[in-house]
C-alpha cells in the first residue's frame, strides 16, 4: 500500500516532529488558550495560525532543497547533493521563527 513512499530516515523524522507538534500544541491549547496577536505577519494570527503557516514554509523549504539539489551540485561543484539533514534544520528553524515573531 506504501510502497510507492521513499520514507527514508530524514522523511519520517520530519513527520514524526509535525505528529509532534500538532499534540504538543493542542495540550498547550487546552491548558492555555490563545489569542491573536499582530506580529510581523500582515494578519493577525493565534498559535494554530502561525503553527499552519509554519509548516506550510518549512514544507517549501524541503521541497526547493531536494528540487534544487541537482543544481546545487553544478553552482557549488559539490561532490554530491547536499543533505536533506540542512534543509530539515533550516525549515525547523523557521518555523520557530514564524511561531516566535510571526
Amino acid at each position: 500500500m506504501f510502497s510507492w513512499m521513499v520514507w527514508t530516515t530524514p522523511v519520517a523524522v520530519f513527520f514524526s516532529c509535525i505528529a509532534l507538534m500538532l499534540v504538543g500544541m493542542t495540550v498547550w491549547e487546552i491548558s492555555s488558550p490563545t489569542v491573536q496577536r499582530k506580529g510581523w505577519l500582515p494578519i493577525e494570527t493565534t498559535r494554530g495560525d502561525r503553527l499552519f503557516i509554519g509548516l506550510l514554509l518549512a514544507a517549501y523549504i524541503n521541497l526547493a532543497w531536494v528540487g534544487l539539489g541537482e543544481k546545487m551540485v553544478q553552482w557549488f561543484a559539490l561532490e554530491q547533493e547536499p543533505s536533506v539533514w540542512i534543509s530539515f534544520v533550516l525549515s525547523m528553524l523557521a518555523l520557530a521563527l514564524v511561531m516566535r515573531k510571526g
